[in-house]
């Protein structure tokens, strides 16, 4: 269940297949409690590891892999962070695919920050 103090922060890979990464600024303080991602369509080949960073640190917990063996259009997948997750007005958080899968597709994150 979501409370009042919770706000949510959606970024967009436009190709999970590929190394590639995309950076959201960070209006509010927080600590990051959960990441959500689903997939644009089936990947092909490997798999695809996520992490997340926050100013260049690395979100213990922070990271999940997207799996290609049976992976469709909206696939879900999720990471519970553990340590290294608060973040502070004026922050900014990367999320970051190694691009090890084939077959170009968008991946939406959502990262759930309670203040």
């Amino acid at each position: 269940m979501r409370t009042l103090n919770d706000y949510f922060l959606t970024v967009q890979l436009t190709d999970v297949s590929a190394p590639s990464s995309v950076s959201v600024a960070v209006p509010d303080d927080g600590n990051i409690i959960k990441i959500i991602s689903v997939l644009g369509g089936a990947i092909t080949g490997a798999d695809s590891a996520v992490i997340t960073k926050i100013n260049g640190t690395t979100v213990t917990g922070g990271g999940f892999t997207v799996a290609y063996s049976g992976s469709a259009a909206g696939d879900i997948d999720t990471a519970t962070p553990t340590a290294l997750n608060s973040v502070t007005e004026g922050q900014y958080i990367t999320i970051t695919s190694d691009g090890a899968s084939s077959t170009t597709q968008p991946i939406t994150v959502t990262l759930v920050i309670r203040r």
